[in-house]
């Protein structure tokens, strides 16, 4: 019986459930119900990955650890799933009667008494946090005397709330998105966390502009239970100071200690609407603005941030680390952590971050961006009901006092959605990159409704281009998770390897046709035809094939359904 059934839970959810398993008999039986239900590809790989890196762990004793060739890092990350306290005292040992560094020594005996702790009564000795003075004595001003910002102690926090941007007059479809996740995310939060007596936490929409209170309505019946809303001609574009000042006195609105310093703004004015001091959670969404307004709020409000997130849940958690437990080896649970996943710079595996408070400080709100299209569109729901509040406060001149005189509105951009076919193209180009640009013109140019899109690696990649395939280059033809997101009948993607960032932007394609000279390539995994290949030579050959209507590759030519075990697989590089 596995553990629980996959079928209950999407691909971003199961990341973090799958590497909490450490048993290989449970993940056989996850695997099994996997492929006996939906059978989904990544999820398939994230369970097998994680039956892999068992098997490592069970394989790899540490005696085979080179220590005196190792960093303090690289036996930090050795040993962060070692839970022996036996084989870490075994490693210690062997620190000690060789290299015997200081760091390397206290790293080990941290991991041991972490471990060694016992539960959360365990007796450890607490240590007293120093102050920013004591930190730094050298500094007339510590880092941490920040004028502007005053950190809760004891605060209250309650919902979650959304920034909901709008351009040129209209919601954006992220903030769409972002309002039907929050909506699921605090269904959730209700049933677990609160008594059925208990008041409901509830969604939030922000919004901030010149005439923006006519999206309130829209913003209710996509999940919002309250609207909040500052309208000021002045803001008819982003501005960064007052958009970050509107907001953190939204957020602050009422609390103790009030919203702006002593003797300024609405000290102490109560808003008969909430009841907490800050917001728990807030969302952004990971556009331009919103990536701005994200880290200026949040650091305004004393808080963190998780940037461009795409998978969003909310969990308890139990850490071990000194610095959050406020001694070692000691366990604290964190309950209502929201856990804000994604992908890591190797754009292969997902990260996930979470926002914990410290034994003496608080973080809130719990914060995160969004990448646009991470979650479906809500339905709206024309029936819902909600409170549409109008947050009233003087904007000061001094936010103002830089003016955008004359400014160009930029064209939509190319839009790859809608098209029957796509044809991708990554750092497999490297050889010759304007070459490689022509051939997947070429191939696009020969089916009835095509055109060009290109992964990430070739819009931050240093490729020399000549200026007749320039316009095929640029961030708006990019696919993947901070690009666009399409849906093709047929999706070829030559010269890339299948980077996560890469398979989200067109892992809903009918037919996923790989072109890539590394047979174990990750785009192998979940594409549906895979051609082991140069793409300089198999994408002319597609091609002529197109063009003569007999689209079809012989079978010495290497062209195999990627499920094929007797096939070949193909990569080149990455999204």
């Amino acid at each position: 019986m596995p553990p629980f059934d996959p079928a209950d839970y999407d691909v971003s959810e199961l990341g973090p459930k799958v590497q909490g398993i450490e048993g290989a008999a449970e993940l056989e039986e996850l695997l099994a119900a996997e492929e006996d239900g939906e059978n989904r590809a990544p999820v398939l790989t994230v369970i097998r990955s994680r039956i892999d890196k068992l098997s490592e762990d069970e394989d790899a004793g540490d005696a085979e650890l080179d220590l005196a060739g190792m960093s303090a890092a690289d036996v930090g990350n050795a040993l962060q799933d070692v839970d022996d306290v036996d084989r870490l005292r075994d490693v210690l040992d062997r620190e000690r009667s060789g290299e015997d560094r200081d760091s390397v020594v206290r790293l080990i005996e941290r991991r041991i008494d972490s471990l060694e702790g016992g539960g959360e009564d365990g007796e450890a000795e607490e240590t007293e946090p120093e102050t920013p003075e004591e930190r730094h004595p050298d500094l007339d001003h510590p880092t941490a005397d920040k004028r502007y910002v005053k950190a809760l102690a004891d605060g209250t926090y309650g919902d979650m709330w959304v920034y909901c941007e709008t351009q040129a007059g209209d919601l954006l479809d992220v903030s769409r998105e972002m309002l039907g996740h929050a909506r699921t995310m605090m269904d959730g939060y209700n049933d677990r966390y609160l008594d059925d007596d208990a008041d409901p936490e509830r969604v939030v929409a922000v919004l901030i502009g010149s005439d923006v209170r006519g999206h309130a309505d829209e913003c209710i019946e996509l999940g919002a239970d309250v609207v909040v809303y500052h309208e000021d001609e002045r803001l008819e574009r982003f501005r960064h100071k007052p958009y970050t000042e509107v907001f953190a006195d939204m957020a602050r609105w009422g609390a103790d200690p009030p919203s702006r310093d002593e003797g300024e703004g609405r000290e102490g004015e109560s808003a008969d609407w909430r009841e907490y001091d800050e917001p728990r959670y807030t969302l952004y969404p990971a556009t331009n603005n919103g990536r701005d307004l994200s880290a200026l709020v949040q650091g305004e409000l004393d808080s963190g941030l998780a940037s461009d997130c795409s998978g969003l849940f909310i969990e308890n958690t139990v850490i071990s680390n000194p610095v959050k437990t406020g001694s070692a080896g000691s366990n604290r649970t964190f309950e209502r952590v929201l856990h804000m996943k994604r992908p890591d710079f190797s754009g292969f595996e997902y990260s996930t971050i979470l926002c914990l408070d410290n034994p003496n400080r608080e973080f809130h709100p719990q914060g995160a961006s969004v990448i646009p299209g991470s979650f479906d569109l809500p339905e709206p729901d024309p029936d819902r009901e909600g409170l549409v509040v109008e947050h009233d406060a003087d904007l000061e001149d001094d936010w103002f006092r830089v003016d955008v005189t004359e400014f160009d509105r930029l064209s939509a951009g190319v839009d790859l959605t809608g098209h029957d076919v796509v044809v991708a193209v990554g750092r497999g180009i490297g050889a010759d990159p304007t070459r490689g640009i022509e051939l997947a013109v070429e191939l696009a140019d020969a089916f009835e409704d095509a055109d060009v899109g290109v992964s990430r690696g070739i819009v931050t990649g240093s490729y020399n281009f000549d200026g007749h395939v320039e316009q095929y280059t640029r961030e708006e033809r990019q696919i993947g998770e901070t690009g666009q997101v399409v849906e093709p009948k047929i999706y070829v993607a030559a010269g890339i390897s299948g980077a996560v960032q890469h398979k989200v932007g067109c892992d809903e394609s009918d037919t996923i046709v790989a072109v890539n000279t590394d047979p174990e390539a990750r785009i192998r995994d979940w594409s549906d035809y895979f051609i082991e290949g140069d793409l300089f030579e198999v994408l002319p050959e597609l091609t002529a094939a197109v063009k003569a209507g007999e689209l079809g590759v012989a079978a010495d030519g290497g062209a195999t359904p990627a499920g094929d075990a007797d096939g070949e697989r193909e990569s080149d590089d990455d999204e």
